[in-house]
């Protein structure tokens, strides 16, 4: 079976509560289609349970094909999303601290973070809008936080922090200090 481009398997990791289909060829008595499991497995006919959650389509395949040949010569599985339940947390964004409500909201293209703030209703007169910072997870594991003038944004247009935001980021305004 020919591998496929390592940096398209890496794309999307299966995540809890999303369904899959499992296909074993000339076996349909094993293919099933089932959900993942909170603790990131599901139930395989003949295996039992196989972790999925974290992992590629590509990856969970493989690791199924391998068990199976305990019991199947040469067997060719495929692992199908079938639906992608874990992706709507995964893909918002959300707004916290001193805005009218706190937020989290589904991600869209072209997204920017005074588009994420009006969403949340923008900031209450508590607010300290120049020391806005953005969070965001890196693909390495490691957090990154920008710096977002938000005060300068809302008053007087400048939208050289105005960034677009990415799934996953979180925008926290902090109150002013007294």
């Amino acid at each position: 079976m020919a591998s496929p481009d390592p940096s398209f398997s890496s794309l999307y990791k299966i995540g809890v509560d999303d369904r899959l289909q499992v296909s074993v060829w000339r076996n349909p008595e094993l293919s099933v289609t089932v959900p993942v499991r909170p603790d990131g497995r599901i139930s395989v006919p003949l295996l039992g349970d196989v972790l999925a959650g974290g992992r590629a389509p590509q990856e969970v395949a493989q690791d199924i094909e391998q068990r199976l040949t305990a019991y199947i010569r040469d067997p060719k599985v495929a692992v199908i999303l079938v639906d992608l339940r874990s992706h709507e947390f995964i893909s918002r964004v959300r707004v916290t601290g001193a805005v009218r409500q706190p937020i989290s909201i589904p991600y869209r293209q072209g997204m920017t973070v005074l588009d994420a703030v009006l969403q949340a209703g923008g900031v209450t007169e508590f607010a300290s809008g120049n020391r806005t910072r953005l969070y965001r997870k890196a693909e390495s594991g490691t957090g990154e936080a920008f710096d977002i003038k938000l005060e300068a944004i809302l008053k007087r247009g400048d939208l050289e922090t105005n960034l677009d935001v990415q799934a996953g980021d979180v925008i926290t305004v902090p109150e002013r200090l007294l």
